[in-house]
């Protein structure tokens, strides 16, 4: 019996606590996996959706788990030192440690995480790369297994590590029984980049005429000489200084402009990968999906199915 242990520390987000409770706690599960939810100390522990759960036992529980899941919480303070060093006690006997979206923060906090890849939330990535410079933060994925450490992005992708986990114990077919079970994907494409929210970015001080125009003919072949000339600068200057201002190449930021404006597309209409491609100004379909793909790690149908839903609601089960 692989015991599976979750820790809730104060505010842990609830819907992270429940993703491992239904994979592994679940009652089909009860031949490969038991399940109990820990604490600092036993008793309630509030969550971010204004109400509390009972935790049935404390930190003694890490002493035999199996594999631990550290759900989210907020704010992202440091767990007390006695949370931390169990955490780290656990990871030294070989326990599997695992956190699910801004749970990361308390293994990077026990030092777990130190020369390690790691993800969590795309909106706390930065912060958690700032604050642990000696993790790899990689902002752009679901889930990272380095072994006896994993870590998952925000919320759902909880469910993609977990599942993976279950893959992992007892192979392909006990994984796809639960994510029927839970009628989700057994497995999704790309990884959290595809999430991330791409407001259009606010136009440069120096260059904000030019950096509109631009937006307005995304369609037209656009070069550096082509911005530079609106702007009335030499293109090495203007270069130099768009750089300095904006942290990106001109024709690096007009690609993600274009890319913006295809997500746009795809989300909110029908045209076709072709016509989306004219419109944006990424030439040939293929070089549409190339530079698509590069980017948000799927492919632009499969994009458009997930934000428009088609064929969702009256497929089969």
């Amino acid at each position: 019996m692989h015991r599976v242990v979750a820790l809730a520390l104060p505010n842990v987000v609830a819907f992270d606590l429940a993703i491992p409770a239904q994979v592994f706690g679940h009652e089909d599960e009860r031949e490969r996996y038991s399940f109990r939810v820990c604490a600092a100390e036993p008793g309630l522990v509030p969550t971010t959706s204004g109400y509390s759960i009972q935790a049935q036992d404390g930190l003694d529980a890490l002493l035999s788990a199996d594999t631990i899941v550290v759900p989210g919480y907020a704010p992202l303070n440091d767990p007390p030192p006695d949370v931390c060093q169990a955490l780290r006690d656990a990871a030294a006997r070989g326990a599997r440690v695992v956190s699910v979206c801004t749970g990361a923060f308390a293994l990077a906090a026990a030092g777990l995480l130190d020369g390690k890849r790691a993800t969590t939330h795309w909106k706390n990535a930065q912060r958690l790369q700032t604050l642990y410079p000696g993790v790899s933060v990689d902002a752009g994925v679901l889930y990272i297994d380095e072994g006896r450490i994993s870590t998952s992005a925000g919320v759902a992708a909880g469910i993609d590590l977990c599942l993976h986990l279950v893959r992992k114990d007892h192979g392909t077919e006990a994984a796809n029984s639960i994510a029927r079970r839970m009628l989700v994907a057994p497995h999704r494409e790309g990884g959290q980049i595809q999430f991330i929210e791409r407001p259009v970015a606010a136009p440069l001080d120096l260059f904000a005429e030019t950096c509109a125009w631009a937006r307005q003919n995304l369609a037209e072949p656009l070069t550096v000489d082509a911005l530079a000339a609106h702007a009335g600068w030499a293109p090495r200057s203007f270069t130099r200084k768009f750089v300095s201002e904006a942290g990106t190449p001109p024709l690096r930021w007009l690609t993600d402009q274009r890319i913006a404006e295809a997500c746009r597309l795809l989300e909110t209409t029908d045209l076709t990968v072709q016509a989306i491609a004219a419109r944006t100004g990424l030439g040939t379909t293929a070089n549409f999906r190339l530079q698509f793909e590069r980017r948000l790690t799927t492919t632009p149908s499969s994009y458009r199915r997930l934000y428009q839903g088609r064929n969702r609601a009256a497929a089969p089960a």
